[in-house]
């Protein structure tokens, strides 16, 4: 089978499109027929090198975190899933950028119905992330003031719906590419972080920030009313000693729970999915290239 792979760390050039054979489930895991992969902004760093610490990995690596196909085998002691079985992951060992790929079978949900399969890849490292930052480090409730800062990219769009359902006022800075995505997925106000500063557009304190952005948040506590909290998924971030406002940061983790609750929140139409491209697998390296010179937005899949 083809399988995208970095036998280096380094820039786009590592990418390899490789033949490695196909794998085979072992016990509690389920082969994947892969209908798509997405992008992911982390890929890079791991890509790089940079991300050594927190993602430790084992060279030759296949690409790709986010799974979106369907069950072709499975192995001992699998009772939940069989073949035929439309799934979503995330992968923790990635391996997803390649024909087939073998995955934990507790670590799926049902794919969403009503939803292009391969567009539902999209869905896991982003909405989870997303998800997390929501309802687990913010506790976002009706009512509250938002500010999701870097609304236009995939987590962007993501936390911006979520935060809406949850009953939040949502502002959300973005591009003018993003702009009018951003609006339909429910933001009440757009700041163009290109033309003003997010710090004279706001014209009163709000009760979450949610930094998407690859910044530092640091700027942006002082736009916090006290008893606020600040969560950075990029960077983390520094609170002057006895601020009244919190701050956290965090790494995704997997979760099934949250991520089935995702899956019914697109299938009843409650959160929509912003997929700005689909492209063959073997385009892997040009969309690296474009993401770093900041030429993508929302989620690019990548179909085998």
């Amino acid at each position: 089978m083809k399988a995208i792979r970095i036998h280096r760390y380094g820039d786009a050039s590592v990418l390899r499109h490789d033949d490695i054979p196909r794998p085979a489930p072992g016990p509690g895991e389920v082969l994947i027929d892969v209908a798509a992969t997405s992008f992911n902004p982390s890929d890079i760093g791991l890509r790089e090198g940079l991300l050594r610490s927190v993602f430790p990995i084992d060279l030759p690596y296949t690409l790709g975190g986010d799974v979106a196909g369907t069950v072709a085998e499975v192995g001992d002691g699998v009772h939940t899933l069989a073949a035929g079985d439309p799934v979503i992951g995330r992968l923790d060992g990635g391996g997803a950028a390649a024909e087939y790929v073998v995955a934990p079978a507790d670590i799926l949900v049902a794919a969403p119905a009503g939803v292009p399969l391969a567009h539902a890849a999209a869905i896991p490292i982003a909405g989870l992330t997303a998800w997390q930052a929501v309802f687990e480090h913010a506790d976002v409730t009706s009512g509250q003031r938002v500010l999701v800062n870097g609304a236009g990219g995939g987590v962007g769009g993501f936390a911006v719906q979520l935060a809406k359902h949850a009953g939040a006022h949502v502002v959300a800075t973005a591009g003018p590419r993003s702009a009018e995505t951003v609006r339909r997925f429910g933001a009440d106000r757009i700041v163009d972080y290109t033309a003003t500063p997010v710090a004279e557009a706001l014209d009163e304190p709000v009760d979450v920030v949610l930094n998407i952005a690859a910044v530092s948040a640091d700027t942006l506590v002082p736009l916090v009313r006290p008893g606020g909290v600040v969560v950075s998924i990029t960077f983390p971030v520094e609170v002057p000693a006895g601020s009244p406002v919190s701050a956290t940061h965090f790494v995704v983790r997997n979760d099934t729970g949250h991520l089935a609750a995702l899956v019914k929140l697109v299938e009843t139409g409650a959160v929509h999915l912003d997929i700005s491209a689909s492209r063959p697998l073997a385009d892997l390296a040009a969309v690296h290239r474009d993401a770093e010179a900041a030429r993508t937005r929302g989620k690019i899949i990548l179909v085998p």
